[in-house]
């Protein structure tokens, strides 16, 4: 990875571990926790591909299961990341630039999921069943819930800044790319603002005489032109 690839996600995963720790797992909410690292991993790796998911989202597990109050083997959170991250970097877009937000919506839903029913299944294999206790469906229900209605706000963000530090040219003033929480909320009705903006300037009066206009003068250029031609032949 490359270097500017290594501090930014390096400092994305320490803020949201920090926030995940000090502020979200405080909110004593009904199942789940937010995972606000799943989401930053989730944003990476739809920007830097399946390898590049992978390889952060195992050092985001890894730093998750060292820090305190962890209560589980080292390790654990870390394959789950890992596995994550290299399926959600085989759904980045071909263009780079996302065309409707109903893809990376159903990605967070099927990566909240996995992730709990991958974290439940390695906890049975080590002999933690907490999953059992708390109950499976609701930890699904809830996951799938919080990450799904966090993923606007932190998501979109996160691409935007990984497209800025890649120099990447589609990566705009306002983010990179577009990415923007309103725009990717936006593009899930299927049209573009900007589009309509751009078909109905095209549509006014004014423009279309104005492009009728340049379209009979260079006509008539091409008719001088064309005269000067014949007239210079007769004249051999």
């Amino acid at each position: 990875m490359h270097l500017n690839r290594i501090v930014l996600s390096t400092c994305l995963v320490v803020f949201a571990l920090v926030v995940q720790i000090c502020v979200l797992a405080r909110l004593q909410l009904p199942g789940a926790v937010p995972d606000l690292l799943l989401l930053v991993v989730l944003g990476l790796a739809l920007v830097y591909g399946h390898t590049g998911g992978a390889l952060i989202g195992f050092a985001a597990g890894l730093l998750a299961d060292l820090a305190p109050p962890a209560d589980h083997a080292v390790g654990r959170y870390a394959l789950v990341l890992c596995v994550i991250g290299y399926l959600a970097g085989l759904a980045k877009p071909e263009s780079g630039q996302l065309r409707s937000a109903t893809g990376p919506m159903l990605v967070v839903v099927a990566a909240a999921i996995g992730a709990t029913l991958l974290y439940a299944g390695v906890g049975i294999l080590v002999g933690d069943d907490a999953a059992r206790q708390v109950g499976l469906g609701k930890l699904l229900f809830t996951a799938a819930l919080y990450d799904l209605l966090l993923a606007p706000f932190t998501v979109p963000l996160i691409m935007g800044l990984a497209r800025r530090g890649e120099n990447d040219p589609m990566a705009d003033s306002a983010g990179g790319g577009g990415e923007s929480p309103s725009r990717w909320i936006s593009t899930a009705g299927g049209v573009s603002t900007g589009r309509i903006g751009r078909m109905s300037r095209l549509r006014r009066p004014g423009r279309a005489a104005r492009i009728g206009s340049q379209r009979g003068g260079l006509l008539a250029r091409t008719g001088k032109n064309r005269t000067a031609r014949i007239k210079g032949v007769k004249r051999l």
